[in-house]
């Protein structure tokens, strides 16, 4: 009859009480997921024994071991560097996952010869090949023991302690050869399932024997298996040189796209400073045209300064002052006011042109900053003549509008631009 994990059988407490036992509070792991918690203490000063709590009643798959806490375990124990020994009671386990068993592989390979025993008792009938198994696979130098109880597994560990027991005649060895043949079938599906060791041969017993075909069977399913792997591998370098190609082929587009883009902004560059010195030349083009005009407007103001001043037929004055103000209009820049026509300043001009079509653009653009509150003298620094020469534009622009004398050129300006 198997024995729970509440630790109150008499025999079991009498043990520990026997040997000594180290419990300590946080030497567990909680499994929420698998339904358990994981639990250690230390028996007799090295031996390691661990257990799973669950729910009365029901049974668990041990999800993964518990390296760390054991790592822990064995610190606090000051048992780092000195042999020790494992305990597991498999009460209500009825399996291990596939991490579990390449971890207690782990243990067996990466823990020895530190490691000693590693005894298991309360084993499921579900679980016994697994622990089995186990046992074959480890090394010649660590004892497993698969144990009915509690006290038994204690005795055989204290044994192997004392020196009266090995891991030659531990009783997980029978030497019956139905039971040596079981130990390396069981050793060979350890070897290709767990430790991934395809390339170590199977030695089957001779043909004929009622386990032959048994033997052959997982050396077949063994040479599968490598010729799978070496599929996959093929496959895989496969999938690595069509990858490394189309890397390839990606860095050569984008190196040359990267040349085109190079040769694109070559191309701008020598287009913009194409341009540059096409404007460049312009400029200078341009600085010889506005002084010609510069020139050409002194010319005109200075002559018609000279018409203000002679003493001529008034009318002839006049036309030819006209002229010359004409000629100046096309070709003066105005530098002040600098203003922007609004809409309605365009709307007026237009009126104004359509109703008083004898007005020249120089009068109109002169009746629009009229309009604006210019003053004379503003208005004639703009176009560059004299107050005097405005004066006399004014009373043409008063006279093709056809004002009465005492009529203000800006009233009617701007009731005109009202209606």
């Amino acid at each position: 009859m198997q024995e729970g994990p509440n630790h109150m059988a008499d025999q079991k407490s009498s043990i520990r009480a026997t040997l000594g036992t180290t419990a300590k509070s946080h030497w567990k792991t909680h499994h929420p997921a698998a339904g358990y918690t994981k639990w250690v203490e230390v028996i007799d000063g090295n031996i390691v024994y661990t257990w799973a709590q669950v729910e009365a009643g029901q049974n668990v798959v041990l999800d993964f071991m518990d390296s760390e806490l054991l790592q822990l375990v064995l610190t606090e124990s000051d048992l780092l560097n000195k042999q020790f020994h494992i305990l597991f009671d498999l009460s209500c386990i009825s399996s291990i996952s596939f991490d579990y068993k390449l971890s207690i592989t782990d243990l067996f390979f990466n823990w020895s010869p530190l490691l000693g025993v590693v005894s298991f008792y309360n084993i499921a009938d579900s679980m016994r090949i697994i622990v089995e198994t186990f046992a074959a696979v480890a090394p010649d130098k660590i004892c497993v023991i698969l144990a009915k109880t509690y006290k038994e597994a204690i005795e055989q560990i204290i044994a192997f302690k004392a020196g009266k027991l090995s891991s030659t005649d531990s009783c997980c060895v029978n030497h019956h050869t139905d039971q040596t043949l079981k130990k390396r079938f069981l050793e060979a599906i350890a070897r290709i399932s767990w430790l991934d060791m395809l390339d170590e041969q199977i030695t089957p017993p001779p043909p004929g024997h009622h386990y032959y075909s048994f033997f052959k069977a997982i050396d077949c399913l063994r040479k599968d298996l490598i010729a799978k792997e070496a599929k996959k591998q093929t496959e895989q370098s496969l999938l690595k040189q069509n990858f490394e190609y189309r890397i390839t082929q990606m860095v050569i587009k984008t190196n040359a796209q990267t040349e085109v883009n190079k040769k694109s902004s070559r191309d701008m560059e020598e287009e913009i400073a194409a341009l540059t010195r096409r404007i460049e030349m312009r400029d200078m083009e341009l600085t010889k045209f506005t002084t010609l005009i510069t020139e050409n407007k002194k010319r005109l103001r200075d002559l018609v300064d000279k018409l203000d001043s002679l003493e001529i037929d008034p009318c002839f004055k006049g036309a030819i002052t006209d002229s010359c103000l004409s000629l100046l209009d096309n070709v003066i820049i105005e530098k002040k006011p600098d203003i922007e026509l609004t809409m309605s300043d365009s709307l007026f001009l237009s009126a104004l042109q359509k109703q008083f079509p004898k007005l020249s653009p120089r009068e109109l653009r002169i009746s629009l900053l009229v309009r604006l509150n210019y003053d004379t003298s503003e208005i004639a620094r703009s176009i560059g003549i004299t107050t005097r020469g405005m004066e006399s534009i004014r009373y043409r622009i008063h006279k093709k509008l056809g004002l009465g004398k005492h009529q203000s050129i800006k009233n009617f300006l701007s009731e005109l631009a009202l209606s």
